[in-house]
């Protein structure tokens, strides 16, 4: 679990891996509209990194930019210790797949897929060959005389693949692929994704907007937000211990808790709970699955306080959403401060009825402050 500390930095150390893709101060603008400020980044060879952020955030221009679609307007990009952003796009070992997938409708899938490689006047023994391993990877061998309009869209997503990954790249950018897939289409295709790009080894960079997407995909994340670097880390590390209350909120939901720090103790309305932090003003963030229904009491004990003590907290049910096997309660605590819980599905008491709820003091974690409307707050 957790201990309680200062907030963690923004980004984390550079991967383990050797590193396959540099991004060095690249800043883009748009006239006066700057969409990305002094991005920095090392990729890993065989890395599976999302770039996460809402609509605006710049993670389709970067995308653009490793591409070779559109130029930075400053800064560098190397590859193996070579100069990238100065190739054009046909000379860069780099594909990409697109959210439309853009596949030739008068085409068989096996036409489509070898489209590159004919282009590039390979042999066509060469293709052929090339072309049925690439579809053997996506499994879709058996639809290689089919025309794009016969096939499901989550078909046509992997032919999109199968025509990248033919042309041998060292990197494949992949620009919100899944986002046209109904539901549960898109929660296979998310698995099925990830086990290819195990199996064929190759670094991927995925745009998406999504965070569930994100955390089940990634090895890291980059959460972007307004042309900056917001957080750069595993999906583990950014939910559980998120940099800022932007962080926490993007990712999952979150409780926001403004506190006052006196003494070793963090006081927010009702709730104390102690802290390793200096004293003054602070902000924490605490996970609704990290507030349970308070167990029966145990005898107390004369020992001082410590990071993994237990809060515990009285409040009123004021909403109750039911999610299948989990509930999002909304509860009033002692002095009106607004809580959002995740608990398993039971039947609660009306809302005049006082419940008990706890969480360890070590799962509020401190974050720094980027937007904050109020003491407690729920990204919807």
């Amino acid at each position: 679990m957790a201990t309680t500390s200062e907030p963690a930095a923004t980004t984390s150390s550079q991967p383990n891996s050797a590193s396959l893709l540099s991004i060095r101060s690249v800043a883009k603008h748009f006239g006066k509209n700057v969409v990305l400020r002094d991005i920095s980044l090392e990729i890993a060879e065989g890395e599976f990194l999302t770039i996460l952020g809402e609509s605006g955030s710049g993670k389709t221009t970067l995308l653009r930019i490793l591409a070779g679609f559109e130029q930075s307007t400053s800064g560098e990009v190397w590859m193996s210790g070579e100069r990238l952003d100065t190739e054009p796009p046909y000379r860069r070992r780099v594909n990409t797949v697109f959210q439309s997938y853009a596949l030739f409708p008068h085409m068989t899938v096996e036409q489509n897929v070898g489209y590159g490689l004919a282009i590039a006047k390979r042999p066509a023994a060469e293709i052929q060959s090339r072309v049925a391993e690439a579809l053997a990877k996506v499994k879709m061998s058996a639809y290689a005389k089919s025309k794009p309009s016969k096939i499901s869209g989550g078909q046509q997503q992997r032919i999109a693949l199968a025509r990248a990954l033919v042309n041998r790249p060292r990197l494949l950018l992949l620009d919100e692929p899944l986002s046209a897939l109904d539901a549960n289409l898109r929660r296979q295709m998310q698995v099925e994704l990830k086990a290819l790009q195990r199996e064929v080894g190759i670094t991927f960079i995925f745009v998406t907007h999504d965070q569930e997407e994100a955390m089940v995909m990634s090895d890291r994340i980059a959460l972007l937000r307004s042309g900056e670097l917001e957080q750069v880390a595993s999906p583990r590390e950014i939910y559980n211990r998120p940099a800022t209350s932007y962080t926490a909120q993007f990712i999952g939901h979150t409780n926001l808790l403004r506190a006052d720090i006196r003494h070793g103790t963090a006081t927010c309305s009702a709730l104390k709970w102690p802290t390793a932090m200096p004293d003054g003003a602070a902000l924490f963030s605490l996970r609704p699955e990290c507030i349970r229904p308070a167990r029966a009491s145990s005898s107390a004990s004369s020992a001082p306080p410590s990071s993994n003590a237990t809060v515990r907290f009285t409040a009123k049910l004021r909403d109750q959403a039911f999610h299948g096997a989990t509930d999002l309660l909304r509860v009033e605590s002692d002095g009106g401060l607004i809580l959002t819980i995740r608990t398993a599905s039971r039947d609660l008491p009306n809302s005049e009825a006082l419940l008990e709820f706890e969480f360890s003091a070590a799962d509020a974690i401190p974050v720094r402050a980027t937007s904050l409307a109020s003491n407690s707050e729920e990204r919807n």
